[in-house]
């Protein structure tokens, strides 16, 4: 069986953490910025991880 391709399309959104997980950037942090706060918007600055419940298929489709 040949070897399965990375989606280039999640390789683009995700980073491998050390342990495995997998991070992710916010969404809501491109346009209509002049309505959030600095404090919302800064928040969404920050990197999260991806959900326990979504986190096989997206390091399947990474192949990791």
């Amino acid at each position: 069986m040949p070897k399965m391709k990375t989606k280039k399309a999640v390789a683009a959104r995700f980073r491998v953490t050390a342990t495995g997980k997998l991070k992710r950037s916010r969404a809501g942090k491109r346009h209509i910025l002049t309505k959030k706060t600095a404090k919302r918007k800064r928040q969404l600055s920050t990197p999260a991880l991806v959900s326990k419940g979504q986190l096989k298929t997206y390091k399947r489709l990474m192949c990791v």
